[in-house]
């Protein structure tokens, strides 16, 4: 079954900005070849709304996909084995 998800995940100040483009080029292929891409928009540094392992800002990047139902856990795996974001969370939306 097909359903329609939305990520965001941030990637921390200290990754420079080639090896940030490597981590979003390397969630956007992941979601790319298990699911369907429906929009990547990277929101650039901001402000954190609460300290995150000492960090007041980080990179925000949202991504709006389709796939199955077992891809998002797929995700989250792969979010936290790599090194550079510090946080993440995946919404399942409404169809």
């Amino acid at each position: 079954m097909v359903m329609k998800y939305e990520t965001i995940f941030i990637v921390s100040p200290e990754v420079n900005e080639d090896d940030t483009k490597a981590i979003i080029e390397k969630m956007k292929g992941l979601v790319e070849t298990s699911a369907q891409l429906e929009s990547i928009d990277e929101w650039g540094k901001r402000k954190l709304a609460y300290p995150i392992n000492d960090f007041n800002e980080g990179y925000y990047v949202l991504i709006n996909f389709s796939s199955e139902t077992n891809f998002p856990h797929e995700l989250e795996r792969v979010y936290k084995i790599t090194d550079g974001i510090i946080k993440d969370i995946i919404i399942k939306k409404d169809n």
